[in-house]
């Protein structure tokens, strides 16, 4: 299968990127087909020269079957030559399944937290509130009463 996509060149942070037709297999920076066109990251996004395209190259090779990348797609779209649209994917930011049990035991255990505590404030609440009866009779001497004498 042949694909439209990019080839890294430039030095190190200066990226430079060749538009070029490849076999999938082939590996990205190594042997391609043709040279398409190219992609200058470092300008300004509204500057001609950023993407450079041979379009009715291009226009030739899709139609012998040659697929574009999503990057490539981009810029494709721009020329009108392919229809491009901006993947939706509504579970992206969800968490995987070992990180919703891990979580859902983390809840777990804070519930049963907070429900010790409200447990052990209640007791506490009911030991306060309850009316404390001492027995005053024990702990009080008991009066003599003086014996007749007879």
């Amino acid at each position: 299968m042949l694909k439209i996509r990019l080839a890294r060149g430039g030095s190190k942070k200066r990226p430079y990127y060749h538009i070029v037709i490849a076999d999938a297999a082939a590996p990205r920076d190594g042997k391609f087909i043709a040279k398409v066109g190219s992609y200058n990251p470092m300008l300004a996004k509204d500057d001609a020269k950023r993407v450079t395209l041979k379009t009715e190259v291009i226009a030739d090779w899709l139609k012998k079957g040659a697929q574009p990348t999503d990057r490539v797609a981009r810029f494709l779209s721009k020329e009108g030559l392919v229809k491009w649209e901006h993947g939706n994917n509504p579970q992206k930011g969800t968490p995987g399944k070992k990180a919703q049990e891990r979580a859902a035991e983390r809840a777990q255990r804070e519930q049963d937290r907070l429900d010790a505590e409200a447990a052990a404030r209640e007791e506490a609440a009911a030991a306060a509130a309850a009316p404390v009866v001492e027995d005053t009779a024990a702990e009080e001497p008991a009066v003599e009463t003086p014996a007749e004498e007879a």
